[in-house]
Parts: structure tokens; sequence; C-alpha cells
């Protein structure tokens, strides 16, 4: 079982940058791919970045070269790193960890994200 504290979100003009930030706990951190998906109103969850206990990483087509997923395994902690944002990207956002990439064992609560002049 993995339990997470998700902070950094908040409201940021168009243009601004937000940093999120997940500590994770309860299991071993190392083992998972970490993510970040996000829900807007009206819409699906998606997936925005992921990154593997070997650090790789993927991201979705709408925030590439915006935002940077990393992690620290010493610190069991996740960070996304949004530049350049947009009103688009206005959303719920979730910390997630998953035995591979695209798979997603545990969720957070969800970290609030809202882009708008």
């Amino acid at each position: 079982q993995v339990q997470f504290v998700e902070s950094g979100g908040g409201l940021v003009q168009p243009g601004g940058s937000l940093r999120l930030s997940c500590t994770a706990s309860g299991s071993s951190f190392s083992i998972y791919a970490m993510g970040w998906y996000r829900q807007a109103p009206g819409k699906q969850r998606e997936l925005v970045a992921v990154i593997t206990r070997l650090q790789s990483t993927m991201y979705a087509d709408s925030v590439k070269g915006r935002f940077t997923i990393s992690r620290d395994n010493a610190k069991n902690m996740v960070y996304l790193q949004m530049n350049s944002l947009k009103p688009e990207d206005t959303a719920v956002y979730y910390c997630t960890a998953g035995a591979t990439r695209l798979k997603v064992d545990f969720w957070g609560q969800g970290t609030q994200v809202t882009v708008s002049s």
C-alpha cells in the first residue's frame, strides 16, 4: 500500500509556472513507476507524465516541452514542474504509483491547479 501527500497546486496566470510535489509513504517507493494524472471538469482523467524507477519518462503530447517529471527515491518524492501554463491545464492533478509505467495501483487525493487571468 502507498499513501501520498500532494502539494503545490494553486492559481496561476497563463504563462506562469507551478511545481507539484508528492511525498509517498507506506511501501517501497523506489520499485514503482510514479506519475501524474489530471482531470478537468467534464473530462476524463488523463495521463500527464510518468517516470519509471529507472528514470525513464513519458509525457502526454499536450505537455511535452512544458512539463518535467522527476523523482527523488531517497526522499520518496516525485515532482512535476509545470511551465508556460495554459488555461487548458486547469484540472485536479493526481499523484500515482504503479507496477509499470502504464498501470496505476495507487492514487493520491489530488491537488487543484487553476490557470486563469
